[in-house]
């Protein structure tokens, strides 16, 4: 037995139940892990709080944990290779991570680098393959410089870290409390409000070629538009309506184009952040039985890192 977050009909975490289910055994192409933590996501909670096509009540909630295999199906072995009971792995685009154990399909399985803790590991690889993606379909390169909106979240601080790695110049947007977080991480702070425009000039080395929306707004919007000849390279992950209209780039995980280039890139960025040169910056952990409290801190807006729930 299992216990597990749900979201028994379309809202908010409020009315989520902790409930006690049934772990099936894996068949074959499946593996059954038991959860050392959980990533917690804005997706976690968005993607239930009004009616979606595809899903029907209830749905069980998290999308990346870290843990270890417990049981195998017949014939199995995950994307990186032969698996044993015992094995430390990250399991990524799952549905139900917020539980003590869940049995899942093989194909969204990877070993976990030893060095890479379990919290960090479970919040790798949505913000990671996201901004993978946000760089990827900008076309940028070595000696570009790009504007990122909402630089010191956790979508932003991989950018950051993935754009150093490309040689790619970034200056963030994000509120002065967090400047030292976008240094740290290498891009080249600014406030957001009144006049941000002028300043992403002022702070640019070069021309802005491209700029990577996680926030939006409209005045991430309209900045972009203002700072960018070519409103392809403007991606959004918040704005969809908006770039249908302004001729941007939309991308989400539900796309299959963003899906298949989010699984492409999974070893990748393991692999980085398993020799240290991507890191996932922690801000906090909470039993799991506590997923409410955690969604609560996060929907704050600025929590610093990244969250945990720990079964």
């Amino acid at each position: 037995m299992a216990r597990r977050w749900i979201a028994p009909t379309w809202g908010s975490p409020d009315g989520w139940e902790f409930v006690t289910s049934d772990v099936p055994a894996p068949r074959t192409g499946e593996v059954t892990l038991r959860v050392h933590a959980a990533g917690v996501n804005p997706a976690d909670y968005k993607h239930v709080a009004v009616k979606r096509p595809g899903l029907t009540p209830p749905i069980p909630i998290g999308y990346e944990v870290s843990g270890v295999v417990t049981a195998i199906g017949p014939d199995t072995r995950i994307v990186s290779g032969d698996v044993r009971v015992g094995d430390e792995v990250v399991a990524f685009r799952v549905q139900g991570g917020y539980a003590t154990e869940l049995t899942v399909a093989a194909t969204k399985v990877l070993a976990k680098p030893p060095t890479l803790a379990h919290e960090a590991a479970a919040n790798l690889l949505l913000a990671g393959s996201t901004a993978s993606e946000m760089l990827h379909v900008t076309r940028v390169s070595a000696g570009d410089t790009v504007v990122l909106h909402g630089a010191s979240g956790g979508v932003g601080v991989s950018v950051l870290q993935q754009a150093r790695l490309l040689g790619v110049h970034v200056v963030g947007t994000a509120r002065p409390s967090s400047f030292d977080r976008v240094r740290r991480y290498g891009g080249l702070p600014v406030a957001y409000g009144r006049g941000v425009v002028e300043r992403i000039r002022d702070a640019a080395p070069t021309a802005v070629v491209a700029a990577l929306d996680a926030v939006g707004t409209d005045e991430a919007v309209d900045a972009s538009l203002a700072l960018v000849n070519d409103p392809a390279r403007i991606v959004t992950i918040a704005a969809a309506q908006r770039a249908a209209a302004e001729g941007m780039t939309a991308i989400a995980g539900s796309r299959p184009d963003s899906s298949a280039y989010r699984d492409s890139v999974r070893a990748e960025l393991l692999a980085l952040a398993g020799s240290g040169r991507l890191e996932v910056p922690v801000a906090r952990t909470y039993p799991l039985a506590e997923a409410r409290e955690a969604l609560r801190f996060l929907a704050e807006g600025h929590p610093g890192g990244k969250i945990a729930l720990l079964p």
